[in-house]
């Protein structure tokens, strides 16, 4: 069930930064003015009602010295009257009631001054306790018309108000307009963002200021972006090619059979087929493996043994090839997931088999801060203008490590995006073997 405010906030964030400044900057306007009529008004009224009591407090003394004698006071001087009551608020100047209601005659009594209110008008009282020569208590009074000084506060809210007004409406213009003339620059930044071609970069503002920091905010997204497309456009095309050659020759050796059927050849087209879906299986699930790679949050790292789990990598490795010899020395804890080590050994040991002839060697060292995984095969090795690109995904030595003998061009890829990802660094080399040297560095962790 809906409540019936739950609209408000909904209704706000619709509205746009310039609107919602204008009316936060208009409220507060307005909150102003409001508090600038509650200390005119409070000055105001203190300082008439000590105008007129000073004016009553003339009268009343000459008035209470005059019924502390015995003698009359005089009911009226200038704009002010005089009256004499007894304690119960009997008028005793033979002039008429008067207008006092007993408790506003109690609180008199009492010494309190008060303005009191009936109708449109307003009278201000001052009193004064004297004791008679009969040593009977009196309540002299003196009072004035208020009148005036509450019709100069109606003439102070007729034009207080439209004033007021005037100058929120005058304060919500101007933040609109300030508002509006600085976001200009932002409204710039981003239709150039919008238009701009790919590899360009939006122009950084001279001055070090906010403006400047959302440009550069801009321009690394804009590079993100284009690096994005890069990548995406090689993996394609790069897919599409590595898709492409065994489902041809599948689809060649199919044709051929079925166009010249021959029993004695069916198992041999059956092996090539076998073969070819084989490679395409592969290069399939190392594609999802880097799609998921690329798209997936990067998992919480942990405290990974390096150690044990290339013990255990090997002891999985099949038998027939060449052997897999792991050298440890101490124990070293890396900062990754065990599934990221266990697919950079897998992917780091079946890529050195594929290519050694009697034996892998692999050593986990610790290197001061980081730990050192090295897989050496006593192979053909790797050319020295290959090293740097051996990891890209898809690439592949020329000469034993083609598309015949070796993977998809895959394996390695993976194995520099998970290193990578963790901060770590990937390197090719020269075996003491005479083979392939690939080394892996990992930030190390306490060991938990």
């Amino acid at each position: 069930m809906r409540r019936p405010f739950d609209a408000v906030p909904r209704w706000w964030h619709r509205r746009s930064l310039r609107g919602r400044i204008t009316m936060v900057a208009a409220a507060a306007a307005l909150g102003g003015f409001l508090v600038l009529a509650q200390v005119m008004s409070s000055v105001l009224t203190s300082g008439l009602t000590e105008q007129m009591d000073t004016q009553l407090n003339s009268v009343l003394r000459s008035a209470a010295s005059a019924v502390a004698e015995g003698r009359p006071a005089e009911t009226r001087q200038g704009g002010v009257q005089v009256r004499v009551l007894d304690t119960a608020g009997k008028p005793l100047d033979g002039v008429g009631e008067v207008d006092l209601y007993l408790t506003e005659v109690r609180q008199l009594l009492a010494g309190k001054p008060m303005t009191v209110y009936r109708g449109y008008g307003a009278t201000r009282w001052l009193p004064s306790v004297v004791s008679a020569p009969d040593g009977s208590q009196r309540l002299v009074l003196a009072s004035a018309d208020a009148g005036d000084y509450l019709r100069l506060f109606e003439d102070i809210v007729v034009w207080f108000v439209p004033v007021a007004l005037l100058g929120t409406a005058a304060v919500a213009f101007t933040a609109w307009v300030t508002v509006r003339w600085s976001l200009r620059p932002v409204e710039r930044l981003r239709s150039a963002a919008q238009a701009l071609p790919a590899g360009e970069r939006l122009p950084l503002p001279e001055a070090d200021d906010e403006l400047r920091a959302l440009a550069e905010a801009l321009n690394g997204l804009l590079a993100r972006r284009d690096e994005s497309a890069e990548r995406m456009r090689q993996f394609s095309g790069a897919a599409a090619h590595e898709l492409r050659s065994p489902v041809a020759s599948i689809r060649a050796q199919a044709e051929v059979a079925v166009a010249y059927p021959d029993p004695d050849e069916a198992q041999e087209v059956l092996g090539e087929v076998a073969i070819e879906a084989e490679r395409l299986s592969e290069v399939v699930d190392h594609l999802l493996k880097l799609a998921r790679s690329d798209t997936a949050a990067l998992p919480p790292a942990d405290t990974v043994e390096l150690t044990e789990l290339a013990r255990d990598v090997a002891l999985r490795q099949p038998d027939n090839g060449p052997m897999v010899r792991v050298e440890t020395f101490v124990p070293v804890w890396v900062h990754a997931t065990t599934q990221e080590v266990e697919l950079v050994l897998d992917n780091l040991l079946r890529n050195a088999r594929r290519y050694a002839r009697t034996q892998v060697r692999v050593m986990v060292l610790p290197a001061g801060r980081q730990g050192r995984l090295v897989v050496d095969d006593d192979g053909e090795g790797i050319p020295p203008e290959h090293r740097e690109r051996v990891f890209d995904r898809f690439y592949r030595v020329h000469g034993a490590r083609d598309r015949d003998t070796g993977g998809a061009g895959l394996g390695l890829a993976m194995v520099a995006d998970v290193v990578h990802r963790r901060e770590g660094s990937v390197r090719a080399g020269a075996s003491p073997e005479g083979g392939a040297r690939l080394e892996i560095r990992w930030n190390t962790s306490p060991k938990p």
